[in-house]
C-alpha cells in the first residue's frame, strides 16, 4: 500500500487504541511495546524516524558513571539493566566496548578504581567485563595516541555502544511488523478530544509534509513523546481543547560531538576524562571507522530542529582533548561536528539555571483531556521508560490493563541469532549493519555501484523501498551515517543519492537542502562558501 492511500485507510478507521505523537528513542520504544500487548497503534512523526536528538547522541549504552558519583543509585541499576537488554535484542547494533580513564594524578586510579568497582558490583550478571587496574604502558597499549607524559596508570571498565538512528529504525520496522502503523513526515496540526464521546477519544489532524495533504486520525490514547518539543504540543493540545497552556516542563540543554579521523587514537578502547576543568565527563569514543570527541552540556532556551555548536563548546571539546592526546586536534581536522538537544525535566523555579544538575531521569504527566507526555531519560533506558508510559495509561483509565514483558526478549529487526558473529562497530559501516537483511540489500540493483564511505546504489534503494526514506538527508545522515562521519564528503554523495531517489518515486528528494545541511555540520569557516 503506497503512502497516500495508506493515510487515507487511516482516516477511515473508527479509532485506534495508541496515537503516538514522536518518532524518536521514547516514542517507538512505546510504538513496539504498545503493538506487541496487541493494541492498535499509529505512530506520527513530524519529520523522520530519529530525526532530532535520538541520532545524535554519544552512542553509549550506559548505566552512567557520573550519575553514580551523584549518588543517584536507582538510575544507574535501571541503566545497567537495560544496557544488557539492548545488548542482547540487537547485537548488530549494540556491543560492549572498553573505556580507559588514564590517570595524570597519583591518587587517580585508586580513587576512580573504587567507584569503577562498585559500577560492576552493581552490574551483577548484566556485568560487561570486570575492571581492571592499568600500568602506564598498558594504559598508552589501550590508547595509542593518548599523552605519556604525566601517565600513572589507568582503569578499564566496560558499557556499550550502538548506532542511534539505525536502532530507531529497527524498532520502526519491529513496531511496524507488529502491527504498527509508523508514519514519518506526518505532522500533528491539531489534537482535538471529540465531545459527546461516550469514552476518551480524540481526533489528530495530520499533515502529510510530503504531498501537502491533511488527514484527521482518531484514538483513544494519545502519548506525547516529542523530546524537547514536548511543551510545544501540549500548548496545542490545551489551545484545541480552550484550556489554559501547562507550565512548560523542559529545560533543554546541548550536548556537542565532534569527529576526527581515528589516527589520532587508533584505538579499539575508548577514553573517559571523569573530570575536566568545568566538572563535566569527556569521552574519545571509536566509533565506524572514526573519533567521536564530546561531549559539552550547555543550556540553550530556544529549541531549533538544527541546533549550532557554539564557539567555546568547540574550544573546550579540542582543548580538553589536547590535554590528553599526544596530537593536539585542530579546527582543520574536524569532520563532523553534530549538537543534540537533552529535553531536561526541571521545576519552574529552577529552569533557568545550569543543566548539569537537572533531572536526567524520565517524567510522565497527563493532562487534564488525557494526552500522555513523556519526557526526559536516555536512549538506554527507552524500553523500561515504554513499560511506564503504559503502565501510567493503565492507571490513568486511558488503555485496558494488559500484561507486558515482552519487548524485553522480542529481538529487533535485524538481529541475528545468539552464536552468529557480528561485527563491531569501530570500523567503517558496511553490510553488517543490516544483520539479517544482508542479502536483501545485497540483491537490491546496483548492490555493486559504489557512492562513498561504503555506501551502495543497492543500498539506497533498499532505504527507500523498505526503509521509510523519501529524501537525501534520510539516506545519508540516519540510514547511512556518512553525515555524521565526514559532511564533506556527505555533500558529495549528494546528487547521486538524489538521482537514485528520483529514479525510485521520490519528487522531492532535497539535494540542495542537504548540501545546506552539511555546511551546518563543520564549524565556521570549514564549510566552502557555495554551502
Amino acid at each position: 500500500m503506497n503512502r497516500a492511500t495508506l493515510l487515507e485507510s487511516l482516516a477511515q478507521q473508527p479509532a485506534f487504541d495508541v496515537a503516538i505523537i514522536g518518532g524518536g528513542a521514547t516514542g517507538l520504544g512505546v510504538a513496539l511495546d504498545a503493538a506487541l500487548r496487541g493494541f492498535s497503534v499509529v505512530l506520527l512523526e513530524s519529520h523522520d524516524f530519529a530525526g532530532g536528538t535520538s541520532s545524535r547522541s554519544t552512542k553509549l549504552l550506559h548505566g552512567g558513571v557520573r550519575y553514580l558519583a551523584q549518588g543517584n543509585v536507582a538510575l544507574v541499576r535501571e541503566a545497567l539493566a537495560e544496557r544488557a537488554t539492548v545488548l542482547r535484542l540487537a547485537p548488530h547494533l549494540a556491543q560492549p566496548l572498553p573505556f580507559v580513564m588514564p590517570s595524570y594524578g597519583w591518587w587517580q586510579t585508586p580513587f576512580y578504581g573504587v567507584g569503577l568497582k562498585l559500577y560492576d558490583l552493581m552490574a551483577g550478571q548484566a556485568g560487561l567485563g570486570h575492571t581492571d587496574f592499568l600500568t602506564a604502558r598498558q594504559t598508552q597499549l589501550a590508547l595509542p595516541g593518548v599523552r605519556a607524559q604525566g601517565l600513572h596508570g589507568g582503569v578499564r571498565y566496560w558499557d556499550g555502544q550502538f548506532d542511534d538512528a539505525r536502532l530507531a529504525l529497527a524498532l520502526a520496522r519491529t513496531a511496524e511488523a507488529a502491527g504498527a502503523v509508523m508514519l514519518n513526515y506526518a505532522e500533528v496540526t491539531a489534537l482535538s478530544p471529540v465531545k459527546g464521546a461516550s469514552s476518551a477519544l480524540s481526533v489528530l489532524t495530520v499533515n502529510d509534509r510530503l504531498r501537502g495533504q491533511s488527514h484527521d486520525i482518531r484514538a483513544r490514547c494519545v502519548i506525547n513523546a516529542t523530546g524537547v518539543w514536548v511543551d510545544h504540543v501540549r500548548a496545542l493540545a490545551a489551545t484545541c481543547a480552550q484550556r489554559p497552556v501547562p507550565q512548560r516542563m523542559v529545560s533543554p540543554s546541548q550536548g556537542v560531538h565532534v569527529v576526527v579521523d581515528r589516527d589520532f587514537m587508533p584505538a579499539d578502547h575508548a577514553l573517559l576524562i571523569p573530570k575536566t576543568r568545568d566538572g563535566r565527563v569527556l569521552f574519545a569514543v571509536p566509533w565506524l571507522g572514526k573519533l567521536i570527541l564530546g561531549t559539552t552540556d550547555t543550556p540553550r532556551a530556544d529549541l531549533p530542529r538544527e541546533p549550532n555548536a557554539f564557539d567555546e563548546e568547540l574550544a573546550f571539546i579540542l582543548t580538553e582533548a589536547g590535554r590528553v592526546l599526544s596530537r593536539p586536534v585542530q579546527h582543520d581536522d574536524i569532520r563532523s561536528v553534530w549538537v543534540g538537544l537533552r529535553p531536561l525535566v526541571a521545576p519552574p523555579e529552577t529552569a533557568g539555571g545550569g543543566t548539569k544538575t537537572l533531572s536526567r531521569e524520565h517524567t510522565i504527566v497527563v493532562d487534564a483531556d488525557g494526552l500522555v507526555t513523556v519526557t526526559g531519560g536516555k536512549w538506554t533506558t527507552y524500553r523500561a521508560m515504554a513499560e511506564d508510559v503504559l503502565a501510567r495509561c493503565f492507571d490513568a483509565g486511558l488503555l485496558p490493563r494488559r500484561q507486558g514483558g515482552l519487548s524485553e526478549h522480542h529481538r529487533l529487526f535485524g538481529a541475528p541469532g545468539d552464536g552468529q558473529p557480528v561485527t563491531a562497530l569501530s570500523v567503517p559501516p558496511g553490510l553488517h549493519v543490516y544483520g539479517t537483511e544482508q542479502a536483501a540489500v545485497a540483491a537490491c540493483p546496483g548492490h555493486d555501484r559504489a557512492l562513498g564511505l561504503g555506501l551502495t546504489e543497492g543500498m539506497v534503494r533498499y532505504a527507500v523501498r523498505h526503509e521509510h526514506a523519501h529524501t537525501v538527508e534520510d539516506v545519508l545522515a540516519r540510514r547511512w551515517r556518512a553525515l555524521f562521519l565526514d559532511a564533506r564528503t556527505a555533500a558529495s554523495m549528494a546528487p547521486a543519492v538524489a538521482e537514485i531517489l528520483t529514479q525510485e518515486g521520490e519528487t522531492n528528494p532535497g539535494e540542495e537542502a542537504f548540501i545546506r545541511l552539511c555546511g551546518h555540520y563543520l564549524p565556521s569557516g570549514l564549510a566552502p562558501s557555495v554551502w
